[in-house]
């Protein structure tokens, strides 16, 4: 999937494209933009800064199996959202995981970004997506649910939930 132009519902103008080596730096930075709460809830821990070594995975893609897509707002070229796309063995199930900028929250990004995921998800043929979500992180399980994904128990850990969505 090359660069692509997205309009989220609030009418935010983003340019998506797959991350590139140099990008360690601006995801360094767009999750000193996020939320202490989102972090937590992205990394499943408390840490105020995530590091090069959270990051290095996140721009060291294959670009098939795993995808790292980036939002940039069209308007000041920040980057607002990183959307990443996991393939299992099989490439059959993708979990996914979305992070957007504190400031982007409410615009529609994630929503956005939820469909990139989904159309790159099924031009690698997988079937299912899934999210793997901690069971406060309300408003993820929101939008998933609105966006037609389905809650399921997470085996060993009551506290997480997997939301997945068939793309069949």
């Amino acid at each position: 999937m090359d660069e692509m132009m997205v309009t989220t519902r609030d009418a935010v103008q983003l340019t998506v494209r797959p991350v590139e080596p140099g990008d360690a730096v601006l995801l360094e930075d767009l999750f000193d933009n996020v939320s202490a709460e989102d972090r937590r809830f992205r990394f499943l821990n408390a840490k105020e800064h995530v590091g090069q070594y959270q990051i290095a995975p996140m721009v060291a893609v294959d670009h098939w199996k795993t995808e790292n897509f980036l939002a940039f707002d069209t308007a000041n070229g920040a980057l607002v959202a990183s959307a990443l796309l996991a393939g299992d063995t099989k490439m059959e199930v993708g979990e996914i995981a979305v992070s957007v900028r504190s400031d982007y929250k409410g615009r529609g990004v994630g929503w956005a970004m939820l469909d990139v995921l989904g159309k790159a998800a099924r031009e690698r043929g997988m079937k299912e997506v899934i999210a793997i979500e901690d069971k406060e992180n309300h408003a993820a399980i929101e939008l998933e649910r609105e966006k037609g994904f389905e809650a399921r128990a997470f085996e060993g850990d009551p506290s997480l939930v997997i939301l997945a969505k068939s793309l069949g």
